[in-house]
């Protein structure tokens, strides 16, 4: 699954989501989402299949790695299934809205595997913040390790 594009979006009274056209075809027929915490005071949502997929790599890391530990129990503890109602929203629950700030104004990201809803404000600060080192992080991406 190829996710991609930056959707602004808007949450309602509710929390509630509305997932853009574009997304919903990338995302392929799904009735539910996870969303859990994310780096960067995001939330990651993710398709089962995909956060299978996620799992599995987590898997490699042995038990005995504490800080693999800690991050199994914060990320897993914390995700939540969420149901696409029959206008595409999503509800996002209390909690995780707090935990990512998010505010009226949001921004919806195709991350490949995942999406990231970030707070629309700290969006465009992250932007301002790395967008003159694209150049510089996208050779250290594609170095050979």
């Amino acid at each position: 699954m190829l996710l991609t594009g930056t959707h602004p979006r808007t949450l309602d009274d509710k929390k509630r989501l509305a997932l853009p056209k574009r997304a919903r075809e990338q995302l392929g027929e799904v009735a539910q989402l996870i969303v859990t915490p994310g780096p960067d005071q995001t939330l990651w949502i993710y398709t089962k299949d995909e956060l299978e997929r996620l799992s599995a790599k987590l898997d490699e890391t042995p038990a005995t790695d504490s800080e693999a530990r800690v991050f199994r129990r914060l990320f897993f503890a914390q995700m939540e299934e969420v149901d696409l109602d029959r206008s595409s929203r999503i509800l996002i629950p209390d909690r995780l809205v707090k935990f990512a700030g998010l505010e009226h104004e949001v921004i919806l990201l195709g991350v490949r595997d995942h999406l990231e809803l970030w707070d629309a404000t700290r969006w465009q600060a992250f932007l301002n913040e790395h967008e003159s080192k694209f150049d510089k992080v996208a050779e250290e991406a594609f170095r050979s390790k």
